[in-house]
């Protein structure tokens, strides 16, 4: 009795492969629709949502069979079809495209694009601590930012302009002449 319960599916096994798929593809479809946010700067917030998506959609993907050999279906199921579908997006870049969604231009030449920042429901406060996170004193220090179509930002650093490293330059000279007057009076 106790290896039926573990072993012997509660459901028909086209069921079991049929589920997973359908929550797969909707899943899919509802972070591409909520946007990059959603994986780009998990809050307390997005955290809770996503550990009760999983929670919520459990049951939509083994339905009312708790064995053991259900459950492996159902994961095997969800492993394969995201096997499948990297690989075939991997080799049709528009479908990837139109899939992933475009990356979006949040700070452009130092300057931050609140309107674009708006539409990916990214704070300033969350833009800020991101710099920070990837060793940038402040935005003052960052040319551009990019919300790639993964969630992934990427922050390129200015660079200084000749005007400034000449200037660099000569202070670096000034403090060695005024060591040097200090060392001699």
């Amino acid at each position: 009795m106790v290896w039926s319960d573990l072993l012997v599916p509660g459901v028909p096994w086209i069921e079991k492969i049929v589920r997973p798929l359908i929550v797969y593809l909707v899943m899919v479809l509802l972070f591409r629709v909520f946007g990059k946010r959603e994986l780009a700067q998990l809050n307390q917030f997005d955290l809770i949502v996503l550990l009760t998506i999983s929670n919520t959609v459990q049951n939509a993907i083994i339905g009312n069979d708790n064995s053991v050999t259900g459950g492996i279906v159902g994961a095997a199921t969800l492993m394969a079809v995201n096997f499948v579908v990297v690989r075939f997006l991997y080799h049709h870049e528009r479908i990837d495209r139109l899939v992933e969604g475009k990356a979006t231009l949040l700070v452009e030449h130092g300057r931050v694009l609140k309107e674009n920042l708006d539409a990916e429901l990214i704070t300033m406060a969350e833009l800020e601590a991101a710099a920070h996170r990837q060793g940038f004193d402040s935005l003052e220090s960052v040319e551009r930012v990019i919300l790639e179509p993964g969630g992934t930002l990427c922050f390129i650093g200015r660079k200084p302009t000749s005007d400034t490293l000449r200037q660099q330059d000569l202070m670096a000279e000034l403090q060695e002449i005024k060591q040097l007057l200090r060392a001699r009076g």
